[in-house]
């Protein structure tokens, strides 16, 4: 990418009616586009950072035997229907649409009906199962309030795992596997020292399902955690059963506030079964299927990400989901002309700043909000000296190194 064959524009302020920190900045830095309350476009940096969290993810999940698919958007009432989710008295969430020839159309909130639906014509014995399938997927939400940047969308970009099993235990197993790859997921984007897996309700079908939240001042959620977090509770689960079985005291826990990024649920047969997704056994004996689901919110996660790492200067991404890893700067006519030819090496790494009528200042504050890990100048006084200045955006360290070593 070159600053001066880009679209992108950054501002200096932000919009007067983006007030969350992420939204501001990622505004700002070019990196997304508002297009209302809860719907954003994601421009070409900002979609590179959507695609690098996305590959971490798809990583993990085909390593643990995962299949990828894309469902529709448009969502078919009648399973729905039979679970009694489609109704806005139970989920008053939905978006929906009239179709032209009548009847109406919902866009899909989540996927647990119509990967049920979907299921029936492909499961029917035992030897089909286990069997693990998820997608990257935009879902739409009629939240009330959108608000907090890309936290909280109404339109916005899940994972969402969806896992089919014979029995419990089999379901269990998985669900481990899960856990221990949603783990390396959150150590990967660099969240790992801050995200907890969090005991939350399960609702009517199992004690607890399982939240990750990561600990962030303007978070929504509440959180308490013993000292070496080997515990951490939702707020809604704070009563004196819930500590006895986790084996803690109230007088152990602190508060803390925190976004959710994740969640993990064992559903067992509470879509299965009305929908009447089940399987032959050895025995020939007809049985339901047991499932699982497991979400991220990936444009929720990266909002999550410049939330954390942001300081007064801009953004501030990990290497591992930064859309380049070098801003690359050059100043004066050899500067400009070392900083093509490195460019030209780095070409999937490297954004160069090659504007012409922009002062140094304004391209170092521009690569400060920005946020790339490295920032490299090339100037007619370093190169003079054989070298180039380094910056690293995390901690602000610069030095000097050698063109031949860079």
């Amino acid at each position: 990418m070159r600053l001066s064959k880009t679209f992108i524009k950054t501002l200096r302020s932000a919009p007067k009616d983006e007030i969350a920190k992420n939204g501001a900045l990622l505004t700002r830095a070019g990196y997304v586009h508002k297009e209302m309350a809860g719907v954003y476009d994601f421009l070409p940096l900002g979609l590179r950072v959507i695609e690098n969290i996305k590959k971490i993810i798809r990583e993990e999940l085909n390593a643990i035997g995962c299949e990828e698919v894309l469902m529709a958007t448009l969502q078919n009432p009648e399973p729905w229907e039979k679970t009694g989710r489609f109704s806005n008295q139970q989920v008053d969430i939905w978006f929906k649409t009239e179709l032209s020839s009548g009847g109406e159309l919902g866009l899909a909130p989540t996927h647990e009906e119509p990967v049920v639906q979907m299921m029936k014509n492909y499961i029917s014995s035992y030897k089909d199962l286990p069997l693990y399938i998820y997608q990257f997927q935009t879902k739409f939400r009629n939240e009330l309030r959108a608000k907090s940047g890309i936290l909280r969308g109404r339109e916005f970009l899940m994972k969402d795992l969806y896992s089919f099993h014979t029995s419990e235990e089999d379901l269990d197993r998985f669900y481990g596997e899960v856990e221990q790859a949603y783990e390396r997921i959150f150590e990967r984007v660099g969240l790992g020292d801050c995200t907890f897996e969090t005991f939350a309700s399960g609702g009517i079908f199992s004690k607890y399902s399982h939240e990750y939240q990561t600990f962030l001042p303007v978070g929504e959620d509440t959180v308490y955690y013993n000292t070496d977090k080997s515990v951490v509770l939702n707020k809604e689960v704070l009563l004196p059963e819930v500590l006895a079985d986790l084996g803690v005291t109230r007088e152990e826990l602190e508060e803390a506030t925190s976004a959710e990024v994740a969640n993990i649920f064992k559903l067992k047969f509470k879509y299965s079964e009305p929908l009447e997704l089940k399987f032959a056994d050895a025995d020939n004996s007809e049985k339901i299927v047991y499932m699982g689901c497991y979400g991220i919110g990936v444009s929720r996660l990266m909002g999550v990400i410049a939330e954390k790492f942001a300081d007064e200067k801009g953004l501030v991404w990990p290497e591992s989901v930064a859309p380049f890893r070098y801003h690359v700067i050059g100043i004066g006519e050899a500067g400009a002309s070392v900083a093509e030819e490195f460019y030209a090496k780095h070409l999937d790494d490297a954004l160069l700043d090659d504007r012409a009528n922009v002062r140094p200042g304004e391209k170092f504050a521009d690569a400060e909000l920005m946020g790339l890990p490295y920032r490299i100048v090339f100037s007619d006084k370093t190169l003079a000296e054989g070298r180039a200045e380094v910056t690293v955006r995390a901690s602000g360290e610069k030095k000097l190194v050698k063109i031949e070593e860079l």
